[in-house]
């Protein structure tokens, strides 16, 4: 009898033996620090290009716009694409296109907006050779509705003369521009 309370404590010894091996297996400490959060190097470009040239058709086979750059880098964690010396023309479908230019920019991953920075200049040459030309040093361009704006401080010379204002809303397509606050204006008499 007392072999079998032996043999019944032993087997009992080496069943819990082995949930303790099992348990501190499983639920080590190590599982219990802190683990460290993986930082996205947000600046990481996985793609670039030098000299591009983009062109993008309306429905009917007329240019919409033509875009080129010196070169294009891809952010690898916001597919953000950075634009060097950006060359964009949109067309409208018309001859006569309005000349956008910048010395940086950055275009949202499916390409509906292009953010463009510093020495911004936008300008058209109408039927009557009539020359508008907006400056500012930023702005938010958004070439398939053929519009524009900006928040910044904002230059336009043409018509004969000058106005200036802070922040912009420009509908490309139907040359119409509107200056949202501190508006100013120089005009020759004719």
């Amino acid at each position: 009898m007392l072999s079998k309370k032996i043999r019944n404590f032993l087997l009992f010894g080496v069943i819990a033996a082995l949930f303790l091996a099992v348990g501190y297996w499983n639920i080590s400490p190590e599982r219990f620090l802190d683990k460290p959060v993986v930082q996205v190097d947000e600046s990481i470009i996985d793609n670039f290009a030098t000299n591009t040239h983009t062109v993008q058709f309306l429905p009917d086979g007329k240019v919409q716009y033509v875009l080129a750059s010196d070169k294009v880098e891809r952010l690898k964690a916001s597919e953000v694409s950075l634009l060097t010396n950006p060359d964009l023309n949109l067309y409208r479908g018309t001859e006569l296109p309005w000349h956008v230019t910048s010395l940086r920019g950055e275009v949202n991953p499916d390409g509906t907006q292009i953010e463009l920075i510093d020495s911004v200049r936008v300008a058209r040459t109408d039927a009557q050779n009539r020359d508008t030309i907006i400056t500012s040093s930023r702005m938010t361009v958004f070439p398939q509705q053929q519009y524009a704006q900006t928040e910044q401080d904002v230059r336009i010379d043409g018509a004969g003369g000058v106005s200036t204002g802070k922040g912009m809303k420009a509908y490309l397509k139907e040359s119409r521009i509107h200056l949202l606050s501190n508006v100013r204006g120089q005009y020759e008499a004719r």
